[in-house]
C-alpha cells in the first residue's frame, strides 16, 4: 500500500504482483473518502482474490514498466517493517524500530530511494562519528552499533533493489562500514556489584535479579510475571526468551528469593499475570532501553561517585545489562560451579559459550553461594591470597604460618581448613 501527496491531495495506491507481473492501482484520494486502513483492507481483498484467480486487471492498473511514484524512505521502510513485523520475533522488531526511529529516520525519511547514494551514507556516517567525538548526544554509538544501523539500511535497500525502485544498493558493500575494535567483554567483580546494588536505590531488587538470576537478559527481565516464580522452592521460569534454549528453570539463591518476596509485598500490582518489576502501566511490559537509561546508567553514575570518595577506580567502561549476565557467569565460575551447570541457568545450548565468551576467571578458589553479595559478607577483592588475604598480610600480623591457623578459623573456613575465597564477615551488610 502506497501513500503519497499529489497536487490533489494525499492519494492512496496499491503495489502487489499478479500473475507474473508488477501490478500497480491508484484508489484515490482522501477527499474521494480513501484513508490508510481502507486501503489496506482493499489490498487484503486484492491479494485474496489475485490468490483465488479472480482478480482481473482494470484500466486504471498499469504493469512495471510505467512510471510509479518514487516513495521516500520513510514510506518505504515503514511499509517494508510492516509487511514483515510477523516473521520477526518481538525483540528484533524494538530493535529495528529503534535503529529507524533514533537514527536511520531522522537523516534519511525525507531522501526518495535514488537520492540515498554512497556519498549520502557516508555523510550519514560522518554525522553519526562527529556526534560520539563532540559529545552531541548522550549515549553516542560505537562502530559497531554505527554498522548495526547500516547493516539495516542495507536490508532495506536490497528490497527496493529488488522491486525495481533502484538500481543498485550503495550499502553493498563492506567499504561502507567503519572499522570495529574487538568488542569489550566487560563485567564486574564482586566487590564492585556489592557497591552497585548499594547505589542502586529503589531499582536494587531489579539489578539484584538481573544479577544473581540466572543472567537474565534485560527483555527477559522485563517480561518477568509473579507467575514465572515460585518463590516457595526458591525458582522462576522464563516463558518469553529470543532463543528456545533461553525458556528455562532457574534456581535462585535463598537471599533474593527472599527479596522477590518482599518486592511483592511492597508491589503496587501482584496479581499473577502482573509483571514482577512494573512500569507505569499495568498491561504491558517496561521497554528494555527505558530499564538501561532510567535504572543501569544511573546506578553505575551513583556507584562511580561512591567509588570516587572511597579513593577506588570506577567501573569498567561499557557496563551493559549483557555485562551483568557476564558477571553472574564469572562469579558462578568463581564459585567452582559446572559450566554445563551455568549454561542451563543462562539458556546456553552449549555450555562451550559459557566458557569461551563468559568465564575468562583465572585463580579463583570454591565459594558456596552468590548470597554474600547481599548478606553480612563482603566478596573478597581481587588480587587476595590463598587466605584471602591480600600479599604481605602475613608480614603484617608479624610472620604468621598458615600452620598457625586455630580451631576456630578452621571452622569457619571450612572442616578442611579451606577458606571459601574470602567473603569476610568485618564488614557492615549493604
Amino acid at each position: 500500500m502506497l501513500e503519497f501527496e499529489r497536487a490533489g491531495g494525499r492519494t492512496f495506491a496499491l503495489r502487489f504482483r499478479a500473475y507474473g507481473g508488477r501490478r500497480y492501482v491508484t484508489l484515490g484520494t482522501a477527499e474521494d473518502g480513501w484513508t490508510r486502513a481502507r486501503a489496506e483492507e482493499e489490498l487484503a481483498n486484492v491479494l485474496a482474490d489475485v490468490r483465488r484467480g479472480l482478480w482481473k486487471p482494470l484500466e486504471a492498473t498499469r504493469l512495471s514498466n510505467e512510471p510509479v511514484p518514487e516513495p521516500t524512505f520513510h514510506e518505504f521502510a515503514s511499509e517494508w517493517l510492516e509487511a514483515r513485523r510477523h516473521e520477526f520475533a518481538a525483540r528484533t522488531v524494538e530493535d529495528y524500530e529503534l535503529a529507524l526511529t533514533h537514527h536511520l529516520l531522522p537523516f534519511f525519511a525525507h531522501h526518495k530511494l535514488s537520492q540515498i547514494t554512497a556519498h549520502e551514507v557516508d555523510r550519514y556516517k560522518a554525522l553519526k562519528v562527529r556526534e560520539r567525538e563532540l559529545a552531541l548526544v548522550d549515549r553516542p554509538l560505537s562502530n559497531r552499533t554505527i554498522n548495526k544501523t547500516l547493516t539495516r539500511l542495507g536490508q532495506i535497500l536490497d528490497v527496493a533493489v529488488r522491486y525495481e525502485l533502484i538500481d543498485h544498493n550503495p550499502v553493498k558493500t563492506k567499504v561502507s562500514k567503519l572499522n570495529e575494535a574487538a568488542p569489550r567483554r566487560a563485567r564486574l567483580s564482586g566487590e564492585q556489584v556489592q557497591v552497585l546494588l548499594r547505589a542502586a536505590g529503589p531499582n536494587r531488587a531489579l539489578l539484584v535479579t538481573a544479577i544473581m538470576a540466572g543472567g537474565l537478559r534485560v527483555s527477559e527481565l522485563t517480561h518477568l510475571r509473579w507467575r514465572d516464580l515460585d518463590l516457595q522452592d526458591g525458582s522462576l521460569g522464563v516463558a518469553a526468551s529470543k532463543t528456545t534454549a533461553g525458556v528455562r528453570r532457574v534456581s535462585l539463591d535463598p537471599e533474593l528469593t527472599q527479596l522477590l518476596r518482599e518486592q511483592k509485598i511492597a508491589a503496587r500490582w501482584s496479581h499473577p499475570d502482573d509483571f514482577v518489576f512494573a512500569g507505569r502501566f499495568r498491561d504491558r511490559p517496561r521497554e528494555r532501553n527505558s530499564v538501561r537509561t532510567k535504572v543501569l546508567y544511573p546506578a553505575i553514575e551513583r556507584t562511580n561517585e561512591l567509588l570516587a570518595g572511597e579513593g577506588r577506580p570506577p567501573l569498567p567502561d561499557g557496563i551493559t545489562f549483557h555485562s551483568l549476565r557476564r558477571t553472574y557467569a564469572a562469579l558462578r565460575a568463581e564459585l567452582g560451579e559446572h559450566p554445563a551447570i551455568t549454561a542451563a541457568q543462562m539458556g546456553h545450548r552449549d555450555p562451550r559459550m559459557t566458557l569461551r565468551v563468559y568465564t575468562d576467571v583465572t585463580g579463583m578458589r570454591p565459594q558456596t553461594s552468590m548470597g554474600g553479595l547481599l548478606g553480612d559478607r563482603e566478596w573478597a577483592p581481587m588480587g587476595t591470597n590463598a587466605a584471602g588475604e591480600r600479599p604481605g598480610a602475613s608480614e603484617r600480623r608479624g610472620g604468621e604460618t598458615q600452620g598457625s591457623r586455630t580451631a576456630t578459623e578452621d571452622q569457619e573456613n571450612g572442616s578442611d581448613g579451606t577458606r571459601t575465597r574470602g567473603l569476610r564477615r568485618d564488614r557492615p551488610a549493604l
